[in-house]
């Protein structure tokens, strides 16, 4: 039996797909990394859902969430997480917010941290003066989209063959994440990324007041995002705790039990100090 079971709420006029679990007295948020959609959440859910409502979202233009370009850069996306809490009727939430969810998250506790007990982050673009790796490099500083408008498909089997080689998905999943960046989606989702080079710069400004506990987990073979962006991070986040992990960039499928073991540790944490 499939753990995760989607439905849709409208927000700002947007369609959002997301899934949740049981109810129960603390909430989370979970955010669904790129190019990849909530599916990403099954291989932690039950560990994650034991003592926690959850919630996990694919944010405007990811996964099978309606998109629109004004709300497809890492600041907007932040702010669209305060409405998504709203429409959903959450008040104070955990946010886990992996890969593209780092800056959405980061962005949003910036702006109002006083609606989260903690967050957990990584794999994710930090800086604008640090390289990123391939192929995420290229998808930022490609000149021009048409060829990935044209064959996203191919881009998106590459891509998943790639990163799951050795444990393959389970075909629901790989068929939800080919089917959400299918046509000219997945060009669509790159301008999220594309939009690093300004957006990032305005983050790391606002890193030192972001008040809030941040976890960052490190993937320490990844090949996507290296480590030094979390290293970014921690040398910044007042707050903050980073966890260097053997493993590779989707450590969340890749090494779900340590995930989550990773996530659990700093809700139990940050449960004992909700004034932060």
């Amino acid at each position: 039996m499939k753990p995760i079971k989607t439905k849709t709420v409208t927000v700002d006029g947007l369609t959002v797909r997301y899934a949740e679990s049981e109810p129960r007295d603390t909430h989370a948020l979970l955010l669904s990394p790129w190019p990849e959609s909530v599916y990403a959440f099954e291989p932690t859910w039950t560990d994650l859902a034991a003592d926690t409502h959850l919630v996990a979202v694919d944010l405007p233009g990811f996964g099978q969430s309606q998109g629109r370009p004004d709300v497809l850069v890492p600041r907007a996306a932040g702010a669209f997480v305060h409405r998504i809490l709203d429409a959903l009727g959450l008040d104070k939430v955990h946010v886990v917010g992996p890969d593209i969810g780092t800056s959405a998250s980061l962005f949003a506790a910036a702006l109002r941290p006083d609606r989260f007990h903690s967050v957990v982050i990584g794999s994710g673009g930090a800086s604008a003066d640090l390289e990123l790796g391939e192929p995420l490099a290229g998808w930022v500083k490609d000149p021009d989209l048409t060829w990935y408008e044209q064959n996203a498909d191919a881009v998106m089997a590459a891509t998943l063959d790639n990163i799951f080689p050795a444990t393959p998905l389970p075909d629901h999943v790989r068929e939800d994440y080919l089917t959400s960046y299918g046509g000219r989606r997945f060009a669509e989702s790159m301008r999220y990324v594309r939009a690093y080079p300004e957006e990032l710069r305005a983050l790391e400004q606002l890193l030192p007041s972001i008040p809030t506990a941040v976890r960052i987990i490190a993937p320490e073979r990844d090949q996507v995002v290296p480590p030094a962006h979390a290293e970014f991070l921690a040398a910044r986040l007042p707050h903050s705790s980073l966890a260097v992990v053997d493993a590779g960039h989707f450590i969340w499928e890749e090494a779900p039990k340590t995930y989550a073991s990773l996530v659990l540790e700093w809700w139990d944490l940050n449960r004992a100090h909700p004034e932060r």
